[in-house]
């Protein structure tokens, strides 16, 4: 399918009030995974997606994100200097990444409300929405598949991944028929924070969506839902009770870091140190000494 090419949407205008008092002063998205923040894998993994133009959607205080995108080049110069070769190629990375734009959100009003302020950045082409708090390990690629999906069935595209029941309500969840691929659904409903009596599947949203810009039509009119905010999901519900364009998940079976709660944060932290080559001499034998002793 023929169609222009697909830009990236980060929202990151959340005030990040779970990780207080850090996030006083620094935005949750900047806080460090090992040795980047979190929102620098969510614009790699758009990059390494072939995506090329990312837009983040920022709040009040969080100048820091644009700053870290931006070129230094006093900070260039001192390390070019000093000879510091493996530190100037990270920071010269994070500048050279991709195409970086910044919109402030106003008002927060909901994820949904977030989408919308994309639009006239957007325009007509179709796009991914990248959630910070959800971290996709790069060795197993998600925003690709969901591209690919994306062209296959000229529809929007979710990611969907199989959650225990007892944590249902934490998330959006979809009713699904499947298809000829087992790692691919057809939605015919969404649900936001259902208990899990309610729940229509085990299959919850993570912050991955594929979006075909006519959602800013279906954003525009639709109201305050749970919380009273204006919910992504709403908007996507309705598009998946349209027969004429419908809404396809992609079941995630791989490694994903959900970096919006603590525990959550120190795991992405340990899992991605440990599988680094410059870090897991070191760092396995201590976990396995400090494991031993609990």
């Amino acid at each position: 399918m023929s169609h222009k090419p697909f830009k990236a949407v980060i929202p990151a205008a959340g005030l990040g009030t779970r990780f207080l008092p850090a996030t006083k002063a620094m935005p949750k998205e900047m806080l460090p995974v090992v040795d980047k923040p979190a929102i620098q894998y969510v614009v790699e993994e758009a990059v390494a997606a072939g995506i090329e133009d990312v837009l983040i959607i920022t709040g009040r205080n969080k100048s820091n994100i644009a700053n870290h995108f931006d070129s230094v080049p006093e900070l260039e110069h001192t390390l070019r200097t000093k000879g510091d070769d493996a530190r100037l190629a990270a920071v010269l990375e994070a500048s050279d990444l991709a195409d970086i734009h910044t919109l402030r959100q106003g008002e927060p009003k909901g994820l949904g409300h977030a989408v919308l302020r994309a639009q006239r950045h957007v325009r007509d082409h179709p796009f991914a929405v990248m959630l910070g708090d959800d971290l996709i390990d790069a060795r197993d690629p998600l925003l690709t598949r969901m591209l690919d999906e994306y062209d296959r069935h000229g529809a929007t595209v979710i990611a969907l991944m199989e959650v225990d029941p007892e944590h249902i309500h934490l998330y959006g969840v979809a009713a699904v028929e499947p298809t000829d691929d087992g790692d691919v659904v057809k939605v015919t409903g969404l649900v936001e924070k259902p208990s899990a009596a309610d729940a229509p599947s085990n299959l919850a949203i993570i912050g991955r969506y594929v979006l075909n810009p006519a959602i800013f039509d279906v954003l525009e009119h639709t109201g305050p839902g749970k919380g009273g905010e204006i919910q992504l999901t709403d908007a996507l519900q309705e598009i998946a009770a349209d027969p004429e364009q419908g809404v396809y998940g992609v079941v995630f079976r791989g490694r994903r870091y959900d970096t919006g709660d603590k525990v959550g944060y120190i795991k992405a932290i340990l899992q991605l140190a440990i599988d680094r080559d410059d870090l897991s001499g070191e760092l396995r034998p201590w976990l396995q000494d400090f494991a031993a002793d609990l």
